[in-house]
């Protein structure tokens, strides 16, 4: 066989936030006849238990200081199990497309003459406040929502986050890996106007039997954190909607 035509097809499956019940049929089949599965750290063991028993697993998962492998390192290696194997799924946490590099490893992938379909998945950002009761939008006092990186330096995505812009422009935001950050960001949207008193959220393992949040101000949060020690992974969410939790709950 000629080693450098690639035999199969790469997959980048959205695994979403935790909750198998919120895997799509989709990306759930890939996962049954898959001959490769190479799948992030935030992938939940009942996901991960969709697999098909006969699959080569492959952890690339990567936590805040500790990575399994490097973005290229991960790239090569679904080049390489794509020249021998029909199926390959890339199985990463959400949405592939949501601050998951699902569009950096895509763009590899075709670059290298490997076919890529991208099935998409529930991002942590909709489903760990939905789950909180908190809509990240609301008739009469939300109608906007802006996602963003908090940690600024994952994967570089946008290493100068205007929070001061984002304060004035959205009436919601969620934040993604923000709680190492937290004391910038909270300081930064206060500077851009937002009120002290602004409700935060934030949510742990979102979706999952372990789902955990506290509620606090923008003034506040901070000490909540650390007298509770609250830790990642977890989302944020910003604006009036948090307090909407106590009529939904």
């Amino acid at each position: 066989m000629n080693q450098t035509t690639p035999v199969g097809n790469v997959y980048l499956v959205g695994a979403g936030p935790g909750d198998p019940g919120l895997m799509t049929l989709k990306g759930k089949g890939l996962l049954e006849c898959a001959d490769v599965v190479v799948y992030d750290a935030l992938v939940s063991p009942a996901i991960l238990a969709m697999i098909n028993p006969q699959a080569e697993q492959i952890n690339a998962g990567k936590r805040r200081g500790r990575h399994s492998k490097a973005q290229d390192e991960t790239t090569q290696l679904l080049i390489e199990k794509a020249q021998d194997h029909a199926i390959v799924v890339r199985l990463k946490g959400g949405d592939p497309f949501v601050f998951g590099r699902g569009g950096e490893e895509m763009a590899d992938l075709r670059a290298a003459g490997i076919a890529v379909e991208v099935i998409p998945g529930i991002t942590a950002g909709i489903a760990a406040p939905a789950y909180a009761g908190i809509p990240v939008t609301h008739r009469g006092v939300s109608c906007s929502v802006t996602f963003v990186t908090g940690h600024e330096a994952a994967g570089k995505y946008c290493p100068q986050v205007n929070w001061r812009a984002i304060a004035q422009s959205s009436e919601t935001i969620v934040v993604y890996m923000g709680i190492h950050n937290l004391p910038t960001i909270t300081h930064e949207l206060q500077a851009g106007g937002l009120s002290p008193d602004t409700p935060i959220a934030l949510i742990r393992w979102g979706t999952r039997p372990e789902q955990a949040e506290l509620i606090a101000t923008l003034a506040t949060i901070q000490a909540a954190v650390e007298q509770s020690g609250f830790e990642a992974p977890a989302v944020a969410v910003i604006g009036s909607v948090v307090n909407l939790q106590a009529q939904l709950l």
